[in-house]
């Protein structure tokens, strides 16, 4: 706080905070109360004060007037305020000692902290602005130069190649003791390391609380991004005590956006449309060049670059104790959520981390209320079952995770909700977006909302975070260790203690990626070097019979125990005496997700999917072991460190640097199309992304080639991803600015494509309009049911496999497949029709939810039709559902390699004349 007079203070443009200054020169008084600046103005001459409980970053000059309290101090302020300004700059050249005029004087030329509005040349978050990443990275470059509080450093790169960073921001004594720091959190984070109370304590003592804050994974919910700057600028340059207490005390890794590829996509689109009738929209194709919103659901599989590179900075580096995941919503629901989530809780969350998470964003929600802010939720829509999120992966490494959803702008164009819309905004958790309740008690009553709005929400939410973090440190740091204390607790009695991964199981590549992936988010896994003896077991979930509490779960998972037996030499073994005890159960374990059903039986959907069990998707066997009969001094076995070590060991070629290492597994000459329609789709994203991860060549098909071109002269085999969303061909609905989709031509198109000999093949959602424009001899036996009658979200279902049919020679004759929503066939011509798989006649759920059971048994799963010279294979799943479903993979790559005789032909022909030639690999 600086006493006495000052120098001038430019009312006319707030940039940024003012810094904390009073005026004795009884004239006026202005307070900057904190980082989220709140401003207390204070008129000494005739006592008024004007409180300006405005959490606004960057309070500008135009805007302060609007928000002074009373009409006579509004007048007052607005016909006297450059006189003021004049006179406190004259006072101050009177009243100002010689000593304090130098030292201004010196103040004067240091270099200043750069604001975001003196680099972008406008306020972050103002209307129709918008910062794309070179601005943003260029913004923290400067305040990196500028202020001793904040160090950026590269944590790695996307997938299209752009840097990405992460802000340190903390006091400068921290700043310049990161590497002492970072040695207390991994200490902290495994107690095997810090093995005394005394040990314990000193960390605790001297270590300062991580706070990960992470902006706009999603592009489209754009704000947090731009939020970021000021937040940044904020805590470089404010000094009152809430933000001193703040930097002392926490150690905060700022992440602008974790998807800076998609940044420069939503941030170019949005320019390019300013003005025109699509302002506002989401661009035309996916936001992360393979998983478009996906990008979020990767968070135990780390298939993407950018995953990879997060995960390796919070499960090898810094162990943040919070992390908090910016995000918004649609725009006619509640304001803004918060936490606490709503039910159910993933049973393997430790209940402490739900009582935190509660802590936390009953925090966030009184301080955005206190702030007037209308329409905060909590306790709905988002729930803590599901694992593989920004923010739930943290609950499994003793961590706090933090989600906020913000009502959306029109990306950063004002919108405007009528309460006509606001009363058709309601969902679980929340009947309404207009009624009063305990969990939404000040329901906004619809206007004008801006992008400004979801700023100030954010920044003051994120002050909660950080203030919080500050005030009770040690026992943020206490609740950590002990978290991770209890994974080395003694395991009770017939539970499991270990899991294991047999070797030998003709999935080397699999076993591969599956033990890399648990080593690269900190999970520990050794390979035996001699074998041991034990009791295993299978976990498979059964039926509870009777009747059973609405809510509870339909089944339970049953240990089927197996006779003591060898593991052999080679087995990856998992123990769970491990800090991340419950992240192994969460990924190993079959998921039970309990039968949530409305008054009318309805199923109620879930936030995401319902199970993953990772061995499962991989196809890998993977039994739980009960007891080892080799005392623990007695085994030999070695932990493995990477990947590349497995690889090693199983003779596959490692990886040198970013291009997958994996062999094609495509026969040679065979020409593939994958159909990528006019807007963004997930589903090919994902196939695109398994193709180039199996060093798989194609070609994209656009509506152009789709609907006009000669597909057969170049293609062999065509991929239609799942897309349920698919306009009616030709329909004037589905003109969008990419093109229409695939045509009542296009259809004709392909159906030539087959008929000369090529194979189409489809997932899931796209076998619906294929089977209607060709009237194929299938039925969806599921469409049209209530979700009383069936239901079954991200789940992983049993199928039976005809292993003689060449799409099914490589599978196992019972095999796990992912379903979410999909389908289910019958035939309704059986001469025709070719039957690949059907789901199990019994016990058909292997992990997630199933109601109906008796819809799908015995249901064709996998079909293959003949139509003239080629075939059309058809895929009620999904076989490569958001690239982990590694298990399923070779039924696509069989489907192609159906055509290798007709590509053996066609490269004859190529040989003979030179006429044919082959599309250039991708």
């Amino acid at each position: 706080m600086i006493r006495g007079p000052c120098l001038v203070l430019d009312f006319a443009e707030f940039d940024s905070v003012l810094e904390a200054i009073e005026f004795s020169c009884s004239i006026i008084c202005v307070r900057d109360l904190g980082m989220h600046n709140r401003l207390s103005i204070t008129n000494i001459t005739d006592n008024h004060e004007l409180q300006c409980s405005v959490f606004s970053p960057c309070l500008r000059g135009e805007d302060f007037s609007r928000l002074i309290l009373t009409t006579e101090t509004r007048r007052t302020l607005r016909t006297t305020w450059f006189s003021i300004v004049l006179l406190i700059s004259c006072l101050t050249l009177v009243a100002m000692p010689a000593s304090a005029q130098r030292q201004a004087r010196q103040t004067a030329t240091t270099p200043a902290i750069p604001s975001p509005r003196s680099v972008l040349g406008f306020n972050p978050g103002d209307d129709r602005t918008i910062a794309d990443w070179k601005q943003i990275s260029d913004y923290f470059s400067r305040l990196d130069k500028a202020s001793d509080r904040v160090q950026v450093q590269t944590i790695g790169n996307s997938t299209l190649g752009r840097t990405m960073i992460a802000a340190f921001i903390s006091a400068p004594e921290n700043i310049r003791n990161l590497e002492k720091y970072k040695t207390i959190q991994t200490r902290l984070a495994d107690p095997r390391k810090a093995p005394t109370d005394t040990d314990r304590d000193q960390l605790i003592h001297d270590g300062k609380t991580v706070v990960v804050i992470s902006c706009s994974i999603h592009s489209t919910e754009i704000v947090a991004s731009q939020m970021s700057l000021q937040l940044a600028y904020n805590l470089a340059s404010a000094n009152d005590e809430d933000t001193l207490a703040i930097l002392h005390n926490t150690i905060l890794i700022l992440i602008p956006s974790p998807n800076p590829d998609g940044v420069d996509i939503v941030a170019n689109y949005y320019r390019k449309t300013l003005g025109t009738t699509s302002e506002g929209r989401d661009p035309p194709e996916l936001y992360h060049y393979y998983a478009g919103h996906d990008d979020n659901r990767d968070w135990f599989m780390l298939d993407l670059k950018e995953t990879k590179a997060i995960t390796h900075l919070f499960w090898k580096e810094w162990f943040p104790e919070i992390v908090y995941d910016i995000h918004q919503q649609g725009s006619n629901g509640s304001r803004f959520f918060v936490p606490p989530f709503y039910d159910p809780p993933n049973p393997r969350i430790a209940p402490l981390l739900l009582r935190q998470v509660g802590l936390i964003g009953h925090k966030m929600a009184a301080d955005v209320t206190a702030a007037g802010f209308k329409g905060i939720l909590t306790n709905a829509l988002y729930d803590t079952w599901w694992h593989g999120g920004f923010r739930t992966a943290p609950y499994y490494h003793n961590s706090i995770g933090i989600l906020t959803e913000a009502a959306s702008a029109r990306i950063m164009t004002p919108g405007n909700v009528t309460r006509e819309q606001l009363a058709r905004g309601g969902t679980r958790g929340m009947r309404s977006a207009l009624e009063a309740t305990t969990n939404f008690p000040e329901p906004w009553p619809g206007g004008s909302w801006r992008p400004r709005d979801i700023f100030q929400m954010e920044m003051i939410a994120c002050h909660s975070v950080l203030s919080l973090a500050a005030n009770y440190r040690e026992d943020y740091l206490r609740n950590f260790y002990e978290l991770g204390n209890a994974g080395l607790a003694k395991i009770e009695e017939d539970a499991p203690i270990a899991y294991t991964v047999p070797p030998g199981q003709g999935r080397d590549e699999n076993v591969a990626k599956m033990i890399g992936t648990l080593i690269d988010q900190g999970v520990e896994v050794y390979r035996l070097d001699r074998e041991l003896h034990g009791q295993s077991a299978a976990q498979t979930p059964e039926k509870i019979e009777g009747s059973r509490q609405t809510g509870s779960p339909a089944r339970k998972v049953v240990l089927l125990k197996q006779t003591m037996e060898e593991i052999p030499a080679g087995s990856y073994i998992i123990f769970l005496n491990q800090p991340y005890r419950q992240n192994v159960l969460a990924l190993f374990e079959p998921q039970v997700y309990p039968d949530r059903l409305s008054t009318t039986g309805e199923a109620e959907r879930p936030y995401d999917v319902a199970g993953w069990t990772l061995p499962m998707q991989m196809g890998l066997e993977s039994l739980a072991v009960l007891s080892i009969r080799e005392p623990a001094g007695e085994r030999r076995m070695t932990q493995i460190k990477s990947e590349n070590e497995v690889r090693s060991h199983l003779g596959l070629r490692v990886w040198t640097n970013d291009k997958s290492p994996i062999g094609n597994p495509i026969k040679p000459g065979i020409r593939i199309g994958i159909y990528q329609g006019p807007r963004g789709n997930m589903d090919e994203g994902w196939t695109r992304y398994v193709f180039d991860s199996f060093n798989v060549p194609y070609e994209s098909l656009h509506d152009g080639a789709m609907n006009e071109g000669n597909l057969r002269n170049r293609l062999d085999a065509i991929v239609l991803p799942s897309d349920r969303t698919r306009e009616p061909a030709d329909s004037d609905a589905a003109q969008t600015e990419g093109g229409r989709g695939i045509t009542d031509a296009g259809f004709k198109n392909l159906a030539r494509f087959v008929e000369d000999g090529g194979t189409l093949i489809c997932f899931d959602g796209s076998c619906g309009p294929l089977i209607r424009q060709w009237k194929l001899p299938l039925k969806n036996v599921l469409e049209g049911l209530r979700s009383s009658e069936f239901y079954c979200p991200g789940s992983i279902l049993r199928i039976n496999v005809d292993t003689s049919n060449p799409i099914g020679k490589t599978m196992d004759q019972n095999t796990d497949a992912y379903f979410i929503n999909s389908s289910a066939f019958e035939q309704t011509d059986h001469d025709r029709v070719h039957v690949i798989a059907r789901y199990a006649n019994e016990n058909v759920l292997r992990s997630g939810w199933l109601l109906g059971e008796d819809k799908i048994k015995n249901r064709i799963a996998l079909a293959e039709i003949e139509m003239g010279k080629g075939r059309v294979v058809l895929f009620a799943f999904r076989p490569q559902h958001r690239g982990q479903t590694w298990g399923t993979f070779p039924f696509i790559w069989n489907a192609i390699n159906l055509g290798r005789q007709v590509a053996l032909t066609r490269l004859t022909l190529i040989h003979q004349t030179g006429q044919v030639r082959l599309p250039a690999p991708q």
